[in-house]
């Protein structure tokens, strides 16, 4: 609204200062100081508000120390997130921008499968919550969603450089939407494509039409059908790996912090044409909006992990959490990052590969032996390392180190060639 505002105020007055609201950078400094101030002013309000309402946390004893001191702690705190964070992007966002659409319904979806789960387990008291396959058609229904926008909307292309000759390449002057100033920067043209981004390789990229057994253009289709499935997967499985972290004070709220902040100078310099250029990446336009977005998400987390911090006064429940993995996903695609998911989302990958490997593991053995066994002394793996002994600080603090670790050889392996 605020975005809009000022672009008909600066087209009509010169206002001094009116003019920041067209960088990027401003916007996202706003957005992200807004999005915090909201959360730490309205939170202590939504928690009082939550324990009046008797919307607590219901606790199965596990025989975790400390577990049963949190039983009645308010749930669904993840409203406070998604209110913190929708404020600023409709304030300060160009929400027409069809990456912001995407990421705006990416949250209203997932928040509502969440929701959900937490309504029917707090007001319905059926610790089951929202069933399974529920979650699965929720998550699998978005995947489908967005994979078709990106194969379907004009606006979703990214651009390649444009050959003069043998060895040549042509050049132009363009001026900076971020800085104002002009640079030299290569031609580009415009292309649909199921390009991405993966370490290790020549140029970082790869292309899903590599997949395709069918090299005629006229089975095209089929390379999108795969591209589709990725995005069904990758949203399925990051969204499940949050919501199986968010089991300690401030691990899921903390980890998240720092993947989106990654995520957010990964948009920043693939929707910058100079950055992008000089860097050798690849150049999604329009896609720097989506700094704004992430942004604002960064300062609700951190303003949600002032009350989630250990001992926490409020949890996010699936509300929170689901949406949170959801936004992650689907953000890392449209930026063409989504191969680099397993190493920048390692811990929700590890907490998800935990479970599976103690469900597989235990069935396997109790046919085998006719007792089950277990790998880990408890799944997800955090639970793991309770039943050892370690202080509950003492492993969120551990996985947020691993969490940045992560994040910084994420980004190294775009340089690794």
């Amino acid at each position: 609204m605020i975005y809009y505002l000022a672009e008909f105020l600066n087209k009509y007055w010169d206002i001094p200062g009116i003019g920041l609201f067209r960088y990027i950078s401003f916007r996202s400094a706003m957005a992200f100081i807004v999005s915090l101030a909201f959360a730490l002013l309205i939170g202590k309000q939504i928690i009082r508000y939550l324990q009046r309402k008797q919307i607590g946390e219901e606790i199965r004893n596990l025989g975790l120390e400390g577990q049963m001191q949190k039983k009645g702690t308010p749930t669904m705190g993840g409203i406070l997130i998604l209110a913190s964070m929708l404020l600023p992007v409709i304030l300060f966002a160009n929400i027409l921008n069809i990456y912001i659409v995407l990421m705006l319904v990416t949250t209203v979806w997932l928040g509502l499968v969440g929701f959900a789960d937490d309504y029917i387990k707090v007001f319905l008291k059926n610790k089951e919550g929202l069933s399974g396959k529920a979650k699965i058609i929720g998550q699998v229904s978005l995947g489908l969603f967005v994979g078709l926008v990106m194969w379907l909307n004009p606006g979703i292309v990214i651009k390649e450089k444009v050959q003069a000759g043998k060895n040549q390449t042509r050049m132009e002057i363009v001026k900076s939407e971020e800085y104002g100033d002009y640079q030299q920067v290569t031609v580009s043209q415009s292309k649909k494509t199921t390009q991405t981004t993966i370490p290790f390789v020549k140029n970082n990229e790869f292309d899903y039409g590599w997949l395709n057994p069918f090299k005629n253009e006229k089975y095209s289709f089929v390379t999108w059908i795969i591209f589709v499935l990725v995005v069904i997967l990758t949203i399925t499985a990051v969204s499940n790996g949050a919501n199986l972290t968010d089991g300690l004070d401030g691990l899921a709220t903390g980890v998240s912090a720092v993947t989106v902040t990654t995520l957010g100078v990964f948009a920043y310099l693939s929707g910058n044409v100079i950055y992008a250029e000089y860097l050798n990446i690849m150049y999604i336009p329009h896609s720097g909006e989506l700094v704004v977005f992430i942004s604002a998400m960064l300062g609700a987390l951190v303003g949600f992990l002032w009350y989630n911090s250990y001992p926490a006064q409020v949890f996010m429940g699936d509300t929170g959490s689901l949406t949170i993995g959801g936004i992650i996903a689907v953000f890392s695609i449209l930026v063409r990052k989504e191969l680099l998911v397993p190493i920048l989302c390692g811990i929700f990958l590890v907490e998800n590969l935990s479970v599976v490997l103690q469900v597989s593991y235990f069935k396997y053995t109790k046919r085998k032996y006719g007792e089950g066994r277990r790998i880990f002394l408890m799944s997800p793996l955090h639970h793991h390392y309770q039943k050892k002994g370690y202080p509950e600080p003492k492993i969120v603090t551990r996985f947020w180190i691993v969490a940045i670790l992560l994040a910084v050889i994420t980004v190294v392996t775009l340089k690794i060639r």
